[in-house]
């Protein structure tokens, strides 16, 4: 196997490889391009004009993602997937996955769209380098741009396998990969409804990219993850990676669950009390008249929405940044 395909244990071993490019026998060529970044070039004559980024470890304990874009390269790299789409595997927060935590001081996916030139500390530079990294790559014209980012959720959830779509203004949803992610395994995607500093987002609204986030689970350690099912999603990308991937329409949004964000609960201060507890699921529906969350000043959040849901609460997140998503169900009709 060439030595480039082994990405992962170059990264949780802190070295850069001597040969910074190599070939596979059909022609491939592997770049590796900073820390935890490897660029992958089919041959010219077999190019299908996808440029796929494939990214996870933005958080560093979400093993499940990291140990697939792993079994991937290493496919690649003993000529066993026959890469067709230029590509771009990214292990996004090295120092934290070294660690296993989820970050060492600062959550790098709030860092994107700018937001990491508000900050300091070796997180807000990874996330400046990862942007640059996925905006050299996107970078060439007349060629179609996807960027999936891998993850698993702190908590369980009631639909353990979700995607969430950014929001940029004037853009138009596609039903073409929503079908994707459906025949990928994914049962429910979240539509945003304005802009964020998630890497996805920066992707989808700076770069262009058909972009998504992608919760595959929970957080669990390496070796750990045998409770994580991603076959669906390994085959899918094994087949967009080799072109061979079978065509999918709007039929394919059968049974895919479509929410969008209905209000974001913000933590102003240290007196933020959640009313929630402390295990409950991802997707969990709230009754009309629920008191979700107070604050200073007496800023209350109760329930006013029919069928909300709250995902991602957390009370421990700093003061001004985001403790939970409220999100109703939609229909497909209202995409546009």
């Amino acid at each position: 196997m060439l030595a480039l395909g082994k990405l992962l244990e170059l990264t949780l071993a802190g070295h850069e490889p001597a040969a910074k490019i190599q070939l596979t026998p059909e022609g491939a060529r592997l770049r590796w391009l900073a820390e935890g970044a490897l660029e992958i070039t089919p041959p010219v004559a077999s190019d299908s004009g996808l440029d796929l980024l494939l990214s996870a470890g933005i958080h560093g304990n979400e093993t499940a993602p990291i140990e697939l874009l792993d079994r991937l390269l290493h496919a690649i790299a003993r000529g066993e997937l026959k890469p067709r789409a230029r590509m771009l595997f990214l292990f996004g927060n090295p120092l934290a996955i070294r660690k296993g935590e989820r970050y060492l001081e600062q959550d790098i996916n709030r860092l994107f769209n700018g937001r990491h030139e508000l900050q300091v500390g070796a997180e807000a530079m990874r996330a400046c380098e990862l942007e640059h990294l996925a905006a050299g790559f996107f970078s060439k014209p007349g060629r179609t741009r996807l960027h999936y980012d891998l993850h698993t959720a702190i908590r369980a959830s009631k639909i353990e396998q979700f995607a969430l779509y950014p929001w940029h203004e004037g853009r138009v949803r596609s039903k073409r990969e929503l079908a994707r992610l459906n025949a990928a395994g994914i049962d429910a995607v979240l539509l945003h409804n304005k802009s964020s500093t998630t890497f996805s987002a920066y992707t989808y609204s700076q770069l262009e990219a058909e972009a998504f986030t992608l919760e595959l689970g929970k957080a669990r350690a390496f070796g750990q993850n045998q409770q994580v099912n991603l076959d669906r999603l390994e085959q899918r990308l094994h087949c967009i990676i080799e072109g061979s991937e079978p065509d999918v329409d709007d039929a394919g949004l059968d049974g895919l669950q479509l929410f969008a964000v209905a209000r974001e609960i913000i933590k102003h201060s240290d007196a933020f009390q959640l009313h929630l507890p402390a295990d409950i699921e991802n997707f969990s529906e709230l009754p009309v008249g629920y008191l979700l969350a107070e604050d200073l000043s007496d800023t209350r959040w109760e329930i006013e929405e029919q069928g909300a849901r709250i995902i991602f609460p957390n009370p421990r997140v700093k003061n001004g940044l985001r403790a939970g998503i409220l999100i109703v169900p939609v229909d497909a009709s209202e995409l546009g």
